[in-house]
């Protein structure tokens, strides 16, 4: 499989607000490169937040905004390009949101969400949280909540999905953005 396995996490309860972005490229089921980095959401932080992922305003305040990071990362946001998230509504909400702030289109890709594969390839989890199907799989989880830890995370379990279910049984879960 091919795909780009993404992360954010945000500033406060606003999707717009993302302050940390990791993108992992995987190429025939193996992970060739990475990029991550933190982003000025130009919003106030929730404490909540920042409890969660541990990020401040203080680490964001010399980042790019999203409109900046845009054009390092477009290339990979077209149409039969697949993009994988654990919960994908959430993180292609706040790529979407995030854009829209600063009047760019949303872009159209191709979509897996690895909570939804977890949900029907590993049904008998107690749940299916990253943390909880990064274990069952032996996939490493490094930092919950770290945007990089979280998409290497995501990319190792589509990965070990499909090496047990096969392309077909993944396409049929693929969707379009």
């Amino acid at each position: 499989m091919n795909f780009i396995a993404m992360d954010f996490e945000t500033a406060n309860r606003y999707p717009e607000s993302a302050c940390s972005l990791a993108l992992v490229m995987v190429r025939n089921n193996k992970i060739v490169d990475r990029f991550y980095t933190v982003i000025n959401p130009q919003m106030p932080f929730d404490a909540r937040n920042i409890e969660i992922h541990d990020i401040t305003a203080n680490d964001v305040k010399d980042a790019p905004t999203m409109a900046e990071v845009w054009p390092k990362i477009k290339a990979l946001y077209q149409p039969g390009m697949l993009v994988a998230a654990h919960n994908a509504r959430f993180d292609t909400n706040v790529m979407k949101k995030s854009l829209a702030r600063y009047g760019i289109d949303e872009p159209h890709y191709l979509v897996i969400d690895t909570l939804k594969t977890s949900k029907t390839f590993e049904p008998n989890l107690p749940n299916h949280k990253l943390d909880t199907v990064s274990e069952a799989l032996n996939v490493k989880l490094w930092h919950h909540h770290n945007a990089l830890s979280d998409s290497e995370a995501c990319a190792g379990i589509l990965i070990k999905q499909n090496q047990k279910v096969g392309n077909e049984a993944i396409k049929k879960l693929i969707y379009q953005i």
